[in-house]
């Protein structure tokens, strides 16, 4: 699905700050992110980095959470707030612009070549999730992800000035494997806000009814199609290993820590027999390490 038809044309943004309250709820919306941000797991991962690179991927990570917040938890009405966030995206490769964590990307446009194209995308999906809430197949799915998750892998990437054709290609898989995982972990969440990542064609061939999302314990025939989307998901995710070949310094031990994560991930919910709702589903530290240095190592996943 082309991204391009979620924009608004350019003539329209001006109209954005017309909405009474919108910059105000941006404003919040920025300052709670930024709050969170030093107790996430994320940015205590990346103080083995050099300090520019975190630094960064702190840009990246700050900016990409605030767009799925508002997507996700704004007051009023979301998509005139994500034509706001478009809007200072479009022009802050030429001046200032009120919200911090798309101000904060300003240098990595200007010096690490980033496209605007990938900090849309993230909008996009947002935008799609005001209006979509299922997904008929897997492919849908893997449309979604190449909005809503390839485009931070492109990011990394330009951080690495590692965003070859290849490099990029593999990048997305991987980043769509994360996603579906993550999905998969998020059933009942997801659920609840209205929304079924699963793909609907085989929830409807194992029988899985809408409020089997949302019980206690994971019924058989809902575990069965978990199970399908992991399977799908660790295919996905041996793009990694190539990427990982390919990319050298600090840019080849994150992604093979993202790569990591993912595939003890998958290990995880399957060693949970997939078993999502009775509890959270998540790979252990240490697990995830050890599947780290296999990948650096051995190259195998």
């Amino acid at each position: 699905m082309c991204y391009m038809f979620y924009f608004h044309a350019q003539g329209d943004m001006d109209q954005v700050d017309a909405a009474p309250g919108v910059r105000e709820v941006l404003a919040q919306i920025a300052a709670r992110c930024a709050a969170q941000a030093g107790a996430e797991n994320f940015p205590v991962a990346l103080r083995i980095l050099p300090r520019n690179v975190r630094t960064d991927l702190q840009h990246i990570y700050d900016y990409a959470r605030f767009v799925d917040d508002v997507g996700d938890e704004a007051p009023g009405e979301r998509s005139t707030l994500l034509d706001a966030v478009a809007a200072d995206v479009h022009a802050v490769s030429v001046r200032r612009v009120e919200c911090a964590p798309v101000e904060a990307m300003r240098g990595l446009i200007a010096g690490r070549s980033m496209p605007i194209e990938a900090m849309l995308k993230l909008i996009a999906a947002n935008r799609m999730d005001q209006v979509r809430t299922r997904y008929e197949t897997f492919e849908d799915l893997l449309d979604y992800c190449a909005l809503s998750a390839a485009p931070v892998g492109e990011m990394v990437l330009c951080v690495a000035d590692a965003a070859t054709p290849a490099n990029l290609a593999d990048s997305a898989a991987v980043c769509a494997g994360l996603q579906v995982l993550e999905h998969c972990q998020d059933v009942r969440e997801d659920a609840l806000a209205g929304r079924i990542y699963l793909a609907g064609a085989q929830l409807r061939a194992a029988g899985v009814q809408d409020s089997d999302l949302t019980g206690d314990s994971t019924g058989t025939a809902l575990r069965t199609v978990i199970a399908q989307h992991v399977a799908r998901a660790r295919e996905l995710l041996e793009a990694g290993v190539p990427l990982v070949r390919r990319v050298r310094g600090w840019s080849r031990l994150a992604i093979s820590g993202y790569v990591a994560g993912g595939i003890a991930t998958a290990d995880a919910l399957a060693a949970a027999d997939y078993d999502v709702l009775a509890r959270a589903v998540r790979p252990s530290t240490a697990r995830t390490a050890v599947r780290a240095v296999r990948l650096l190592i051995s190259g195998r996943t």
